[in-house]
């Protein structure tokens, strides 16, 4: 009875493990993926910026 006990422990122990793993992963992704939205973010605005600073600028008199 002993033995099976700690099958079931065991068992549960590694099911605790497989879904931190898989929180990890997710949470990994999501890093990931928030960190290529603002690489993104920052290479359209400083292109828009670039964009309108070499415009030639308007004369005025």
């Amino acid at each position: 009875m002993t033995e099976h006990a700690m099958t079931e422990k065991e068992e549960r122990l590694a099911r605790e493990r497989e879904e931190i793993a898989a929180r990890i992963a997710n949470f990994k992704a999501t890093q990931q993926k928030f960190e290529r939205e603002r690489q993104e973010y920052y290479a359209n605005t400083l292109g828009n910026a670039w964009q309108g600073y070499q415009q030639t600028p308007v004369e005025t008199d």
